[in-house]
């Protein structure tokens, strides 16, 4: 089994539901008392992004960091337990040896799988609004996205900040992204991706008519499957 280097804490919301899907994973695969060999490194969330929101150079610094130390902790590979921070993985790559697992081509190859073309994008402002997730799935994957209206990016982006990052779920922010989500279907969406690793403790497949690409399972079980290979 190789061993996966996870950066968490952005947040440890979802980074508790990666924990979770590798270990079961790894125990559903391996039976017996099997669980999976990683090292995690969590960040201060605040300390960390939220403080430096518009200083991108100094976050890359930070992750590009993170990802040394957990190569020579012993890490075969990383995985970064977070949508947004993909933003930065390009510029990590330059500084390890070890591969970064991209949660967009591991999403995409899910997508490609049911033979779909469109999708809706759902995530943090950033993930919404740059290129660095939307490019990467039509260069790489021949996919195209739709996002939500800017007030509905809105909408979405403060529920991720203000709510889900606390555990806070409401019922009346579910009905919202469904309703956002019902705007991308009547664009032409043929699924839709849970493009923020916290966005899935609101919607789940059975809340929306198309399907539904939960980013957070989808990476955390191709790291077991990439340690395991």
């Amino acid at each position: 089994m190789k061993t996966i280097g996870l950066i968490g804490g952005t947040t440890w919301v979802s980074t508790q539901e990666y924990y979770r899907i590798i270990n079961q994973t790894v125990k559903k695969k391996l039976g017996k008392s099997h669980s999976a060999q990683c090292i995690l490194y969590s960040v201060d969330f605040e300390k960390s992004v939220v403080q430096n929101t518009e200083k991108w150079d100094e976050i890359t610094k930070i992750f590009a960091d993170i990802a040394k130390k957990l190569e020579k902790s012993g890490a075969d590979f990383i995985i970064i337990c977070a949508n947004t921070m993909h933003k930065v993985v390009n510029d990590m790559e330059k500084k390890i040896n070890i591969p970064i697992i991209h949660i967009a081509d591991v999403t995409a190859e899910k997508i490609v799988k049911k033979r779909l073309k469109i999708v809706g994008l759902l995530g943090t402002k950033f993930t919404m609004e740059e290129d660095f997730y939307k490019k990467r799935l039509k260069e790489k994957h021949k996919i195209k996205t739709i996002i939500p209206g800017k007030k509905d990016r809105q909408i979405i982006h403060k529920i991720i900040m203000d709510e889900l990052t606390h555990e806070v779920i409401k019922k009346s922010s579910k009905q919202r992204y469904k309703k956002i989500i019902d705007k991308l279907v009547s664009k032409g969406a043929e699924g839709i991706i849970l493009g923020c690793t916290e966005i899935p403790l609101l919607i789940k497949q059975e809340d929306v008519d198309i399907p539904v690409f939960d980013t957070t399972e989808i990476h955390a079980k191709a790291a077991v499957d990439y340690a395991l290979k």
